[in-house]
């Protein structure tokens, strides 16, 4: 797998530290996987289970037009590569 340059989610550059997100989760038969921020990471998995994520969310798009999702990224997007913050957990 080629290393790419911008977070899947959050479309920042990349720091330090990159974690790899399977749009269709891997328990749903998910093999392809995308770079992603750490933070990126951990707010699609608080805001969203595996099982909502591969019925709506295993796109991008689709993921950024979610209004937390939304605010979330209109936060990130003036922070650093390496910004790291803790995020609340799903209800």
């Amino acid at each position: 797998m080629t290393e790419a340059c911008s977070c899947w989610l959050c479309e920042r550059p990349l720091g330090r530290k990159v974690e790899w997100h399977h749009p269709l989760p891997k328990s749903k038969g998910g093999r392809e996987r995308v770079p992603v921020h750490p933070i990126c990471h951990r707010m699609i998995h608080a805001r969203f289970g595996n099982a909502e994520l591969a019925r709506h969310y295993c796109g991008a798009e689709a993921l950024r037009a979610d209004k937390e999702i939304g605010r979330f990224l209109r936060w990130i997007a003036k922070k650093t590569p390496d910004f790291h913050a803790p995020v609340r957990k799903r209800n």
